[in-house]
């Protein structure tokens, strides 16, 4: 069943429902109004009769003025009202209309009873000739609706009158006005079938246009957003799908960089590893067919070795990448200053400064720079850092520093070079394996592949620190490293975020 059709059940189930009751209580309500409003007329009519009619003679108590021409015109007087009486002695005794001859018609018990006590008795009669009922006419098989209301004087019941009408009279009001009742419900079915469809109409569509914009965003259009005012769940979830929407169009603008990356990295990969093969394939068959002059085959054969040094650096480095990515490797931490590790670094790398013309200033941290991480990765990390500092800068300068950040409980390492910087699309890729800020540069006099910043990267994460990269194109660049103290560490099942790179 389409959801319209069971939206329209829906609302037809909830209408009818609250019509029905609404159509019952009226119904009993108009029922218990008409018989009240009868009951009510007939004890009036009663008490008039008895105030006409009731005269007595003081010496043998009986009625003088109960007669039946007197009441026939009572009964006449309200005869469009189809009014009839009957009356009962004290004895209980029917006196009016005179009873056939040797027949005595009396009240039931319990009525008589009740009428003594001063109760007034309402009550339908059908037929009108049960036992304990009073005979008005003959042939007479009508239903009346009746009262029984008791005459009393000086305190003793002298006579009770019955005063009834014709039930059908009623009955005939009544299912007049359940008629038009009824009629009022199919006119309200009609309108509730006719709201009930254009509710669900207007659901529906609401739902159809997100099932539009579903296909078309199946269908690589991200553009699409849908209408949302916050009234219900649907603008909710209208919400949520444009949300939903942005974030697949961040990862589809993902999926395409990381597409290309891929197949930059494939690229960069196979030429770092076809160099040196050919260089060395190239030798070889220079040694094989005696093309090389002997004084040079001592060098041909040291070039060769330097090239597969290089291809055995290469192959270490990327399966130290993917083991440090996998955390396969074990981090022995502990607590050091790091004083001793930053001047051992900066005098080791001081002579490749030199030969760049570049400058290397490490700002000495004055006391013990307690900082907890695994000594030789801490060292592993800086060393690439001042390297690659290094190797962008060219009669420059390189500035290494260290602090404390006692409210953070972590400590902070600044490395910044005056060097050629980096756009910000280079700084968002310089984690990326075999990414090169400036491809065009084909030192490789430090042994550059690419691959120093991506092991940077994950050490850092394995650590449980962060790593901040600011640069300005043609300005220089600047990376903070934070290592965070025993207990302080980002926890590895925290979502990562990605590593914070600020264009200057």
């Amino acid at each position: 069943m389409k959801l319209i059709y069971q939206n329209m059940l829906s609302f037809l189930i909830v209408i009818l429902t609250t019509l029905g009751i609404i159509l019952y209580s009226v119904t009993s309500a108009s029922t218990n109004w008409g018989y009240n409003r009868t009951y009510k007329s007939l004890e009036s009519y009663a008490g008039n009769l008895e105030k006409i009619a009731l005269k007595n003679d003081p010496k043998t108590g009986q009625i003088h003025n109960i007669t039946g021409d007197n009441i026939r015109t009572v009964e006449q007087v309200l005869s469009e009202r189809n009014v009839q009486f009957a009356i009962f002695d004290y004895k209980n005794n029917q006196v009016y209309p005179t009873p056939p001859t040797n027949v005595k018609l009396h009240l039931k018990q319990s009525y008589w009873k009740k009428l003594k006590q001063g109760k007034t008795i309402r009550n339908i009669q059908k037929p009108q000739n049960t036992a304990g009922n009073p005979r008005l006419r003959k042939d007479d098989d009508r239903s009346y609706v009746y009262v029984l209301t008791p005459w009393f004087q000086n305190g003793k019941l002298i006579a009770a009158v019955w005063a009834g009408s014709d039930v059908s009279e009623l009955q005939t009001n009544i299912g007049e006005i359940n008629r038009r009742l009824y009629f009022a419900l199919l006119i309200s079915l009609l309108a509730a079938i006719i709201l009930s469809f254009l509710l669900s109409r207007y659901q529906v569509n609401r739902i159809n246009r997100l099932r539009g914009a579903t296909k078309k965003v199946a269908n690589n259009d991200f553009s699409v957003q849908i209408e949302s005012r916050g009234r219900d769940e649907l603008d909710d979830l209208a919400d949520d799908f444009n949300q939903m929407v942005k974030s697949l169009e961040a990862s589809d603008k993902e999926i395409k960089r990381q597409e290309q990356r891929r197949k930059e990295f494939m690229a960069d990969a196979s030429h770092e590893m076809r160099t040196p093969l050919t260089t060395i394939n190239g030798l070889l068959e220079g040694l094989a067919y005696n093309a090389i002059p002997e004084e040079s085959k001592d060098q041909s054969i040291q070039l060769m070795r330097n090239e597969t040094k290089r291809l055995i650096r290469l192959v270490n480095e990327n399966l130290d990448y993917e083991k440090i990515r996998t955390n396969q490797i074990t981090m022995a931490k502990r607590v050091f200053d790091a004083n001793k590790p930053l001047k051992d670094i900066t005098s080791q790398l001081k002579k490749k400064a030199d030969s760049s013309g570049d400058e290397l200033i490490l700002k000495p941290y004055e006391g013990e720079l307690k900082t907890y991480a695994d000594y030789d990765r801490f060292v592993q990390v800086i060393f690439n850092i001042m390297q690659n500092a290094i190797q962008f800068t060219n009669k420059g300068k390189i500035f290494i520093s260290g602090g404390r950040d006692d409210e953070r409980h972590a400590s902070i390492f600044t490395i910044s070079d005056t060097g050629i910087g980096m756009s910000e699309d280079q700084v968002k890729n310089i984690w990326d394996r075999y990414y090169k800020a400036d491809p065009s540069r084909k030192n490789r006099k430090y042994g550059e592949s690419g691959l120093g910043l991506s092991i940077v990267h994950q050490l850092v994460e394995n650590h449980g620190g962060e790593i901040e990269v600011k640069s300005k194109l043609n300005e220089g660049t600047t990376f903070t490293v934070t290592l965070f103290d025993e207990g302080y560490e980002h926890k590895p099942d925290e979502d990562k975020k990605e590593p914070q790179n600020k264009e200057s």
